[in-house]
């Protein structure tokens, strides 16, 4: 639980639309991701002057550009803030392209019992309407709740989960999403009404706040489709990956050439993950499967938490020997 004598709220930049700029008001489009401090974005919201806040910029990109260097500093700052007795939560000010993939690593490597709370825009900071700046208000409210914990996503006033969050539209303001599980909570006016429980996902990625990023284990998305071969599943095997998720069709299904791929796959060592490429749902396991199912989990978060399971696999078997 927080601990009620916590006050401060760091918030940690790393670019995004949020921090982007346009030459025109009009453009929510052609503009520059993270050109923008996360200080000056701060200071652009009045109303979060009567908090106690932090600002430090831990990076400034644009979030399709996110790796997995990124991912292992922004977890040790996290870590290192969350521990501090006087901190209440942390904000991340994020990319809305990768934002649902770092919640879910921050959860899984972190299951942090203070609120880490992600946040972006969809629009630049130099345009007409802007929702950065309450999307930033409404991360702080939610960071400074009683009895928050976990990671979360805070965008149009919407509280995600890690597990749940998701980007289903390219453009619109309400760009987000979080499946059949449903919001956390809403923000209305100030105020945080909460609807179900906070993230209790537990922590299964720990080796990754230590771990030479280039160990890593790698990682690949293959989709499954009318038509569809195992060429590119071959490929990936030559060039040394690790594991495959694979988004399939409907219920997880997969075209009979990318079956016998994956198979092959399998034989020489890499683990495969079957997640489906519907948005909504869950993939359902059958005594049937020839791959286990990735539940709830989108294809992009499938492919974190198969990282995490295999680091944490390799982790094991280091301590044994």
């Amino acid at each position: 639980m927080q601990n009620t004598d916590s006050s401060i709220v760091v918030i940690l930049g790393t670019g995004g639309t949020i921090a982007g700029t346009a030459e025109d008001a009009g453009d929510d489009i052609g503009y520059t991701a993270a050109q923008l401090g996360v200080a000056q974005l701060v200071m652009g919201v009045p109303a979060l002057g009567e908090w106690a806040l932090e600002c430090e910029q831990v990076a400034q990109i644009d979030s399709k550009d996110m790796d997995h260097t990124l991912w292992r500093t922004l977890a040790r700052r996290c870590a290192a803030h969350l521990q501090r007795a006087e901190v209440a939560g942390v904000v991340i000010a994020h990319g809305t392209d990768t934002l649902e993939e770092t919640a879910w690593f921050l959860q899984r490597v972190l299951a942090p019992n203070k609120p880490v709370v992600l946040t972006g825009a969809m629009r630049p900071a130099t345009a007409l309407h802007s929702d950065g700046p309450q999307n930033l208000l409404d991360s702080v409210i939610a960071a400074r709740h009683p009895g928050a914990h976990g990671v979360v996503a805070v965008m149009a006033g919407v509280v995600h989960g890690a597990r749940d969050v998701r980007k289903l539209h390219p453009y619109r303001l309400d760009a987000f999403g979080c499946g059949d599980a449903g919001a956390i909570g809403r923000i209305e006016q100030g105020q945080l009404r909460i609807f179900r429980s906070w993230p209790n996902d537990e922590a299964i990625g720990a080796a990754a706040l230590a771990a030479d990023v280039a160990r890593w284990p790698r990682v690949e998305i293959v989709t499954s489709h009318a038509g569809a071969t195992g060429g590119f599943v071959r490929a990936l095997c030559v060039d040394g990956v690790h594991g495959i998720v694979v988004a399939g069709t409907g219920n997880g299904s997969v075209h009979r050439e990318l079956d016998e791929a994956l198979a092959q796959a399998r034989s020489l060592g890499v683990t495969v993950l079957r997640s489906t490429r519907c948005v909504d749902g869950h993939v359902i396991a059958t005594p049937a499967d020839l791959w286990p199912a990735a539940g709830d989990l989108t294809p992009p978060k499938a492919r974190v938490e198969l990282m995490l399971r295999l680091m944490a696999e390799n982790e094991q078997r280091a301590c044994k020997t």
